[in-house]
């Protein structure tokens, strides 16, 4: 089972600062004092990450809420594994993480944006960034 590292934590717990009502069951002060928390209780033990599994009902709620809103997956529509690379050019997952990615956990797929995010060198943050920067400076 893979660990939902504190990067993720904080983004969930700025998100949840942002909000002014409730999002589904969870109540905004509920989740932003959860957060809070659980970011503590990392910096406390020196922990980066915190265990999908064991994690508690209610640092879990609010976490999966922020995860809901976030873009499910990488992919940019140009899958290389299909042409027999073992990471694809297009999105940066390998073949098995494209392959397994609709029965990876949350957490499982949060590591995997965060790896990519970090090594930066998918054409989603080269190549088509440029692309929509160039489109945005040439439209009317």
């Amino acid at each position: 089972m893979a660990g939902i590292h504190r990067t993720d934590i904080e983004a969930a717990h700025r998100w949840w600062c942002e909000r002014t009502s409730q999002v589904g069951d969870v109540p905004v002060a509920q989740a932003v004092s959860a957060l809070a928390e659980l970011l503590a209780l990392l910096d406390q033990h020196g922990e980066q990450e915190c265990d999908e599994a064991s994690m508690p009902e209610r640092f879990r709620s609010p976490w999966l809420a922020w995860y809901a809103r976030q873009p499910d997956t990488p992919c940019i529509a140009i899958c290389s594994t299909s042409q027999g690379d073992a990471v694809c050019k297009g999105c940066g997952r390998t073949f098995a993480e494209v392959q397994c990615w609709p029965e990876m956990t949350p957490a499982e797929k949060r590591a995997t944006w965060r790896r990519i995010t970090q090594e930066h060198t998918a054409w989603r943050f080269n190549r088509y960034a440029e692309r929509a920067a160039e489109r945005r400076t040439t439209t009317p």
